[in-house]
């Protein structure tokens, strides 16, 4: 069982005690990220991704937190004013009794595999084109000075004593477990060994003096934080479930190791007998990253969502939103959370064989390839599945065959010899569907497009911001699918130029096709930013009429000017997105043998 008794405990519990309506009611927050928003967030914000542990190599979750954080800040910088202040930080978590006992194995100090496997998540994210801002490693010198003066800051407050803990711990998850989360399963020799219930891990009963951080003094304070903001945590079912672990005991919460034990780590200020906590040292390099404890972090950490895995919800949404109350600063603005990859339906597993290399799905599928298909077909909610052919069958379908094919008629020199953004004739296609005239050749079709394309940037904004990045490209998709049905619906090939009937209408249909394209591009740019850019580059669309701001789609129909008119396209650029099922004799090879 988890027991810090209080017969044990080696100083005064009582006398240091808080008062939680003075120091942690949410009520001194409610003109900051609790309550209404200040005007900070409008320009400014911050994305996180965990820091990753480095007990060993990268996969494709660690690349789908890194993508997910980026989609969502490159998201960001498409709406918000150019210039304005966007941070995203990811990173490597390098202390703990798992990283001494995974260097200890490989003959290796723990600096030597830190290094090597840090270098290998840097090498992973800049090949996957992540925006990071910032790469924290908690070995740094910066992150030493965040974590001791944030521990300070909890034992100025009274929110430390010393006790004897007695309990499980399980190593490969550095984290401490109650006897209800631990399970008997049998080990390699047949015996039944005690277990992590909801990692399956081995667990060891520890008892050692630590320090003990008051954890048991914030349930009502963190129950009033997420009742007052639904969207605290994002998606619903895991706000769900961290309100029902809150409905059980919160023990306090042992935060240092005998340093005897684990040297490995940050010591506690003033006592080098014991290490800090890994999971606290962790948790305060997103403070790190903005310059905590300088005053410069205050205009941040209003705006930070962190992007987390679901394994880790615990850590996230009930010890870091106390351990922060308790330092006198509020919970984060968001905490979005993902669900896991399996792999042709069995769990990822050294043992199984079935762990996936991102950089080698990078090299077959192209960086974009890869990245679309993680963030299309991964939904937060659940668990998703990956297997070679789903990939190959989805970026076919939807990158080379619906938009680069698209691209390529529109900007074909036997449809289009001019290479110019056509004229759009408004006699051909006014903007009231009853008002045409003779001239008229638009079909209620060709304004449902109009109308789905219009309004396609604030629906995926929202997709975005309720952390739906699928559902942004499934409309996008949709769309495109939409703009094939009006390119084939008006067979632009079988028009001709020199036709004074014909070319108003060919220009039109290639002006209506051509603006659904930079559309596409714009908001495809989060998620698949070099062929975004290949994209609008062919259409002549410069680097500062790319954002959401300046989109300003079909303005002809509207009765604006448009500045794409009679413009130039770009230079041709090539195949948007190669056809995949022509290379992949790799495949074939693999399910051969």
């Amino acid at each position: 069982m988890l027991r810090i008794s209080a017969l044990r405990l080696l100083g005064r519990r009582g006398a240091s005690r808080v008062s939680l309506s003075e120091d942690f009611s949410l009520r001194q927050y409610s003109s900051g990220p609790l309550g209404v928003r200040d005007d900070t967030r409008d320009s400014r914000a911050y994305f996180t991704t965990p820091i990753f542990y480095v007990n060993a190599a990268p996969h494709i979750g660690h690349l789908y937190s890194a993508l997910l954080a980026d989609a969502l800040c490159r998201h960001h910088r498409l709406r918000v004013p150019s210039g304005a202040a966007t941070g995203f930080s990811t990173g490597t978590d390098e202390h703990g009794l798992k990283i001494q006992q995974a260097a200890a194995a490989a003959g290796l100090a723990p600096s030597e595999l830190c290094d090597r496997v840090s270098a290998q998540f840097q090498q992973l994210f800049r090949e996957a084109d992540i925006s990071s801002t910032d790469f924290i490693r908690t070995t740094e010198a910066r992150h030493r000075v965040a974590v001791q003066h944030f521990w300070g800051m909890l034992k100025a407050r009274g929110l430390l004593y010393k006790g004897l803990y007695e309990g499980w711990y399980c190593a490969s998850d550095e984290c401490f477990l109650p006897e209800a989360k631990v399970t008997r399963q049998p080990g390699p020799s047949g015996d039944l060994c005690p277990v992590s219930l909801e990692s399956g891990h081995p667990v060891s009963w520890t008892k050692e003096e630590n320090y003990i951080f008051r954890l048991s003094q914030f349930r009502e304070p963190l129950q009033q934080w997420l009742r007052g903001d639904p969207q605290a945590i994002t998606p619903e079912p895991f706000h769900h479930t961290v309100l029902q672990w809150l409905e059980e005991e919160l023990p306090d919460l042992s935060v240092s190791r005998r340093s005897s034990h684990l040297h490995w780590g940050i010591p506690v200020p003033g006592d080098d007998s014991q290490t800090i906590y890994v999971w606290l040292d962790a948790l305060v390099n997103y403070l790190t990253v903005i310059g905590y404890p300088n005053a410069e972090f205050k205009s941040w950490w209003p705006t930070t969502s962190h992007i987390i895995g679901k394994d880790i919800l615990k850590f996230h949404a009930i010890y870091w939103p106390a351990l922060l109350l308790g330092a006198g600063m509020s919970p984060p603005h968001r905490i979005y959370v993902h669900s896991h990859w399996t792999v042709c339906g069995q769990k990822m597993s050294k043992s199984l064989g079935n762990v996936v290399d991102p950089r080698t799905c990078l090299d077959r599928y192209t960086v974009d390839g890869f990245r679309y298909f993680l963030l299309r077909q991964g939904v937060p909610s659940w668990d998703c599945d990956y297997y070679d052919e789903k990939v190959v069958k989805l970026l076919d379908s939807e990158l080379a065959d619906a938009l680069g094919g698209l691209l390529n008629r529109c900007t074909a020199n036997r449809i289009n010899p001019s290479g110019i953004y056509p004229a759009f004739c408004t006699a051909c296609f006014p903007s009231e569907p009853g008002s045409a005239g003779p001239s008229g050749r638009a079909q209620a079709e060709d304004y449902a497009l109009v109308s789905s394309v219009a309004t396609l940037p604030e629906q995926v904004a929202d997709h975005y911001d309720n952390f739906q990045i699928y559902k942004a490209l499934e409309a996008v998709s949709s769309c495109v699918r939409q703009t094939n049905g009006f390119v084939q619906r008006h067979a632009p090939w079988k028009l001709n130029w020199e036709s004074p009937v014909d070319a108003p209408w060919l220009g039109t249909v290639l002006h209506v096709a051509l603006e659904c394209l930079r559309v596409f591009g714009t908001l495809l740019q989060p998620v698949t930013p070099s062929l975004a850019d290949r994209l609008l580059s062919r259409l002549g669309v410069s680097s500062t009429e790319r954002s959401l701001g300046e989109l300003h789609f079909l303005s002809r129909f509207y009765g604006h000017p448009s500045p794409f008119e009679g413009r130039r396209l770009g230079p041709e650029t090539g195949v948007l997105f190669p056809r995949l099922d022509q290379s992949r004799s790799w495949l074939v090879k693999a399910h051969k043998t």
